[in-house]
């Protein structure tokens, strides 16, 4: 018999949003994206917090209440042109800063401006930063190769209504699939184009074949999928995380429970 993965709820598809710097205009992003049920996760310079344009740090833990808080480095830095030294003190008191203002551990990044190199990304891997997000779109639904080289699908500029229609209309349900969209919320302003944000969650709000998800959130439901253990004949499996677990057998959506032993024939 047939066994494919799914996300929570027997979906095949999942959304998740990514936007970076903690700018004022996150306000009026999280207010619309709040109205349709979908979920973000917004990448925080801590050191530019409560400085001109940004926002305060008061507000960080109410106002991304529901998304999810990720670093983006204290400063902003190019972090292929300081020293390794420099490199963990951004990341590390990023991380303290925010977490001090969240409430819980953060785990997550995107590398500012883009930039990356592999001695970054180890250097991470020792910092148990477990995924961070590049800015390099692959304009496809596929699933993360590796979480520390993190690509979207596209940028909201890149013809994000075009894409939003292409990834609803997509009809196999053996695999999984993500839309990945990031950005960054003072663009809309810049661009006079509040609207685009608005039609975009006016598609895709509500629909019961996706998962609206943080980009944490996919990350750990991911790995939980990667570490069930099945028997040879595989009908039976053990789910060993800690979340709710979907397969599809045959025609029928299985859940497995955290710490579960199921036949699933």
């Amino acid at each position: 018999m047939n066994i494919a993965c799914r996300f929570p709820g027997g979906k095949s598809k999942a959304l998740t949003l990514s936007y970076d710097d903690g700018r004022i205009e996150d306000r009026k992003m999280v207010e619309i994206i709040n109205r349709y049920g979908i979920k973000a996760t917004f990448h925080i310079n801590s050191g530019l917090l409560d400085k001109e344009g940004f926002i305060r740090s008061d507000e960080v833990k109410d106002l991304f209440d529901g998304h999810e808080i990720s670093l983006h480095t204290l400063n902003h830095p190019f972090l292929t042109n300081i020293p390794t030294e420099q490199i963990i003190r951004e990341v590390q008191d990023d991380r303290r800063n925010l977490e001090a203002l969240a409430g819980y551990p953060i785990k997550g990044m995107s590398y500012p401006f883009g930039v990356y190199n592999d001695k970054i990304v180890d250097i991470f891997k020792t910092l148990g930063i477990v995924y961070s997000r590049t800015v390099h779109s692959t304009g496809t639904f596929d699933l993360p190769g590796d979480f520390l080289r993190l690509n979207p699908t596209i940028h909201h500029k890149q013809d994000l209504l075009k894409k939003t229609d292409d990834f609803l209309a997509i009809n196999n349900d053996r695999v999984l699939h993500l839309f990945y969209v990031w950005g960054h919320s003072f663009e809309f302003e810049y661009d006079n184009n509040w609207d685009l944000l608005e039609d975009f969650c006016k598609k895709v709000g509500g629909k019961e074949q996706v998962w609206f998800a943080t980009n944490i959130e996919i990350y750990r439901y991911l790995k939980a999928l990667e570490s069930l253990d099945f028997s040879e004949d595989t009908s039976l499996v053990y789910n060993p995380s800690c979340l709710d677990i979907s397969l599809c057998v045959g025609d029928k959506i299985v859940e497995v429970g955290p710490g579960q032993l199921v036949n699933i024939f």
